[in-house]
């Protein structure tokens, strides 16, 4: 390993800090010392170094949610870090020590090694509390031949800790290391801190420290692998911060889910991605083939494992997930449990799950040891999968069994297990399995399964390839025993082909004359058709009616097929509050079910991106720019493939719109240029409209007349087009909207504000009879604009557009919409003193524009330099030279030399009068 290693790891403890320089260079000192037992008396040199902490990275990222200051850790007397190698550990320990440093607190560090006996372990701790102290009198009695040693060394050292009255932290690293009498001395100093005295430890997962009791009672927290990996915002900010705009967010999402978030492997790629020429195709690479990285690690990995373990990994790499059970019977090997239980506290390729004894290979090593396993035999490999399908057979896991029998090369069993279990995969969710089955499946097993048939129908219609799933309908309807309920669900499938391929008419007509009472007895089917009907309502323009026709479907027993259905109605429920432009609503409706959704289908998974895209429209609407990019990162390609067309719409909006917002014109004209192809692709007209309208929308905002002008004759041309004109009223009602506002943006473009008013007045006209609350507001301010350009009253109507936004949550309704809108908006709201503009409404100042600070006493910058601000600030909390040296990270010669500046700038002789001639001049209050 690169960055964390034991006794199966060549260099142990180095800071995965994410830092400049590469990992693999960050060897800690004290592994010079490992190879020779050092004196068990004295101040060696040995244990000088390993109370030195390790440098930390300038561009170290510390994660907020793990800053020493955050809740979890906050007045907590002891810490306990625990987690495999890789994870790391030494490197927040390390940002933990800076952080305390800042705040004036004394650090004590100690690396811990095997040989750290008792009375060792008791010098060490002297010379630590020294070292952060600053007092090199401390302990003096414990380092003497003739001082005791064991319980009574530690109480001694312990009561010396409590008399220096210094708030003090003790950081342990590699705790697990230590012999297993210093660590029985380990748990009485943790069982007995002094009020000034708190304490850190990290150690691997497998050391016990015997401190539950403490843990329930609040007296200590742990921190765990699940814990230290990164989360996909910290992801972001990492790779932001590594590299800029030169890798997009989605990039950075595609390497988390490859990585899993693990720190060692994100510093792996990342060291690949520097080198590289072009970030994007590097980590695309990366996660196709998974190669560089895992080869980088793994095979150290297993060179220093037993050849029985190597062999049990390589059995073990088809199962996924993987269960100690599962694999005993796979490996036939009795000892499975404990194998794996050893493996998984030792090495980091072992993830585990949030319930019962379940866990996953690390992506990067399964694949690397699938490689492993391609190379054994056929007939063994065969042997391997058969075992793995009659034992997940065997309890339940249908679905599993059926993949790994058809890799044994027993088609018949897998199919019959597939007819058994993809009915009930689909209906929770896991589409993309039941579509590779289609794949797999030959034309006439199809037909000699209907229940098969059916399944592949439901998903072909929910899906980019709907047209297919008409011709497996028909096949269905020929069957003799179909019945009126097969009818409404074959009816059900085809009208959801029509919804994926934007045919609202078509979706009505299949769905009406199955409206009312279907024949149905199911409660999945029932509670679908429950969201057909809120479907059919909002292309009616009814969202109300929408939630209530929601609302209908039966109650009872949750498991995990309704559940994902119900997910579903909170999918339409959300659709509806977009539809009023009740972002607020949206928003607090949508994070939690993608949560819960993306916790059971994943990330990529179609639903989650389709409910990714409705909260991104909703979190963009609220001003939050970053977390509506995060949001859609890394999922437009899915939405492109298997969205519904809302949700591709909404998502290319919402990121051309962000890219707008950020200056990123050229990336907003991609962006629409290629909803524009992808609607023409999957034959959509509509986003094609969406498109022309939303790039008069950006031409229109720089009045460029021109453009738009050409623009609005391609979007007339589109209109004229056949394959548009011969559409139905429902699908010309929600573009002909579209359409007026494109020609309204157009003659603002133009300036030509009688024919905008005209447009749009009837664009209004036109939203207000859907019921699109967020276009209505936008509209509404529009008119105002040409009203005001006309020299007509317009302020009342901006004043009540406004408040209409703001009730709604809508943020950016007029900032989006022309920056001469936000000017206007800006005016009405400082003639109108401040009414109507509380909170973060439109009438707010708009984003990127900060209130101005009211100006210090003194100009730091003519005053002090910014080092002295600093260590003004320090001086003022009571700290030593000493202390504010190890706060800065400055040496002693340097704060004397700054102290000695501020005295001769404020006049002063003492570094009391210092602080107090500060706070009078108001230069305190700066420097704070």
């Amino acid at each position: 390993m690169l960055c964390e290693s034991g006794s199966r790891f060549p260099h142990r403890g180095a800071p995965c800090g994410f830092g400049t320089g590469a990992c693999s260079l960050n060897v800690r000192r004290e592994t010079v010392a490992t190879h020779t037992k050092p004196r068990t008396t004295g101040t060696t040199d040995d244990l000088l170094l390993r109370v030195t902490a390790p440098r930390v990275p300038r561009d170290l990222y510390a994660r907020p949610r793990l800053l020493s200051s955050a809740e979890p850790f906050r007045d907590r007397p002891v810490v306990l870090i625990q987690a495999p190698g890789g994870f790391g550990k030494t490197s927040l320990l390390a940002q933990w020590r800076r952080e305390h440093l800042a705040h004036g607190t004394v650090v004590a560090w100690f690396s811990a090694q095997p040989f750290d006996e008792p009375q060792r372990l008791v010098h060490a701790l002297v010379l630590a509390f020294r070292t952060g102290s600053g007092r090199p009198t401390f302990g003096h009695t414990l380092l003497d031949a003739s001082a005791p040693g064991g319980l009574e060394a530690i109480t001694i050292w312990l009561a010396e800790v409590a008399q220096s009255a210094l708030s003090t932290v003790l950081i342990i690293d590699e705790a697990d290391r230590l012999p297993e009498a210093s660590r029985e001395l380990l748990a009485y100093l943790l069982r007995n801190l002094p009020p000034n005295l708190r304490l850190v430890i990290a150690a691997r997962a497998d050391c016990s420290f015997g401190v539950d009791d403490l843990i329930h009672y609040g007296l200590c927290v742990t921190v765990g692998a699940p814990m230290l990996r990164f989360q996909v915002d910290e992801t972001l900010q990492l790779v932001r911060n590594r590299f800029g705009k030169r890798v997009s967010d989605a990039a950075a999402v595609q390497l988390h889910e490859f990585t899993e978030g693990w720190p060692l492997g994100l510093q792996l790629a990342l060291s690949i991605i520097a080198a590289g020429q072009e970030p994007a195709a590097t980590i695309s690479s990366i996660s196709a083939h998974a190669g560089e990285p895992g080869d980088r690690f793994v095979p150290v990995m297993l060179a220093n494992l037993p050849a029985a373990d190597v062999e049990f990994l390589t059995g073990i790499a088809i199962l996924d997930p993987l269960h100690p059970e599962l694999c005993r019977a796979v490996t036939e090997d009795a000892a499975a449990a404990e194998r794996l239980g050893r493996l998984s506290r030792e090495t980091p390729i072992f993830v585990a799950a949030e319930y019962g004894d379940w866990m996953r290979m690390h992506t990067l090593a399964r694949k690397a040891l699938r490689r492993r396993f391609d190379a054994l035999p056929a007939e063994r490999r065969s042997l391997l999968h058969t075992r793995a399908a009659d034992w997940l057979d065997a309890h339940g896991l249908v679905e599993a069994a059926a993949g790994h029998a058809l890799s044994a090369g027993q088609r018949d069993k897998a199919y019959d297990l597939a007819e058994r279990s993809l009915y009930e995969a689909f209906s929770r969710g896991r589409q993309a399995a039941v579509l590779e089955w289609w794949a797999r499946l030959p034309d006439e097993e199809l037909e000699r399964r209907p229940r098969l048939l059916l399944t592949a129908a439901w998903s072909l219609a929910l899906s980019e390839r709907h047209s297919k799933a008409g011709g497996l309908v028909s096949r269905l309807l020929a069957h003799p025993g179909a019945d009126d309920a097969l009818r409404c669900e074959c009816a059900m499938i085809s009208s959801g082909a029509a919804m994926f391929a934007d045919e609202p008419d078509r979706f009505a007509e299949l769905h009406d004359p199955w409206s009312q009472n279907p024949p149905l007895s199911d409660p999945l089917l029932l509670h679908v058709h429950a969201n057909r009907s809120a479907l059919r309502a909002l292309l009616d323009g009814e969202p109300g009616l929408a939630r209530l026709r929601v609302q209908e479907a039966p109650r009872g027993d949750i498991d995990g097929a309704l559940s994902h259905i119900r997910r579903w109605s909170e999918f339409f429920v959300g659709l509806s509050y977009l539809w009023e432009g009740q972002v607020r609503l949206a928003e607090e409706l949508m994070q939690p079910t993608l949560a819960a959704v993306e916790a059971d289908l994943g990330r990529r998974s179609p639903f989650t991106c389709m409910l990714a895209s409705l909260l991104a429209s909703a979190l963009l609407e609220r001003d939050r720019l970053g977390d509506a990019a995060s949001a859609l990162a890394n999922r437009l390609d899915v939405l492109e493939h298997v969205g519904l067309p809302e949700t591709l719409l909404l998502g290319f909006r919402t990121l051309a719109r962000i890219a707008l917002a950020e200056g990123a014109e050229s990336r907003a004209t991609e962006l629409l240029v290629e909803m524009h192809s992808v609607g023409l692709s999957r034959g959509m007209p509509r986003l094609c409209i969406a498109s022309l309208v939303d790039q008069i929308r950006m031409h229109a905002r720089s009045f460029r007349s021109e453009t738009c002008r050409d623009l609005r004759q391609r979007l007339d041309e589109a209109m004229a087009a056949d394959s548009v004109r011969n559409r139905g009223p429902l699908w010309h009602r929600s573009v002909d909207v579209l359409v007026e506002l494109g020609r309204g943006y157009a003659a603002i473009a133009d300036q030509d504000w009688k024919g905008a008013l005209q447009a749009l007045e009837l664009a209004q006209a036109l939203s207000r009879r859907m019921k699109l609350g967020r276009l209505t507001i936008e509209l509404m301010g529009l008119r105002a604009l040409a009203l005001d350009r006309r020299g007509e009253q317009s302020h009342p109507l901006i004043l009540e557009a406004a408040s209409l936004a703001d009730s709604s949550g809508l943020v950016r309704v007029f900032q989006d919409a022309h920056p001469a809108l936000a000017d206007l908006v800006r005016d009405v709201r400082h003639r109108a003193g401040g009414r109507l503009a509380t909170g973060a409404g439109p009438l707010a100042v708009p984003t990127g524009t900060k209130p101005e600070p009211s100006a210090p006493a003194t100009p730091p910058s003519l005053a002090l330099t910014p080092k002295e601000r600093e260590v003004l600030a320090l001086l003022a909390r009571n700290l030593t030279n000493k202390e504010i040296g190890l706060a800065l990270q400055t040496g002693d010669q340097t704060i004397k030399w700054h102290v000695k500046n501020l005295m001769a700038k404020l006049d002063t002789g003492s570094r009391k009068q210092v602080v107090q001639r500060a706070r009078i001049l108001g230069l305190l209050e700066a420097a704070a």
